[in-house]
């Protein structure tokens, strides 16, 4: 069964920046359209940027233009790249692939913590 694997979460102060990745755990070439989500403290998980395997991106208003999605060339790893981090950031961040926009693996990863307070 393949597992998703998070990593790069790390507790920061408001402005920082973080990159988080995100691979699987047979290195498969499974990441065309993908996403990443979070859940905060006491809300359901949100989908908060995807790519498609054409390289089209989206992103929810609360992180538009600071985080931005992208992936290696082999299409094996996904990112995160975080910029100009808020305290309402705080969550677990997931990834997953997506297929016809819904998430495509039932069994989530861990998910990689994302704190930032001051």
């Amino acid at each position: 069964q393949v597992r998703l694997l998070e990593s790069g979460g790390d507790s920061v102060q408001p402005g920082d920046s973080l990159r988080l990745s995100c691979t699987t755990s047979t290195n498969a070439k499974i990441l065309d359209d993908a996403a990443w989500f979070r859940q905060r403290p006491g809300t359901q998980r949100e989908q908060v940027a995807s790519i498609t395997g054409s390289g089209d991106t989206s992103y929810s208003d609360s992180v538009k233009d600071r985080f931005t999605i992208s992936r290696d060339m082999s299409r094996r790893t996904l990112y995160l790249e975080m910029n100009n981090l808020k305290p309402d950031d705080t969550a677990t961040y997931y990834c997953n692939a997506l297929f016809r926009g819904a998430p495509f693996f039932q069994t989530w990863g861990q998910g990689t913590q994302v704190t930032v307070s001051s």
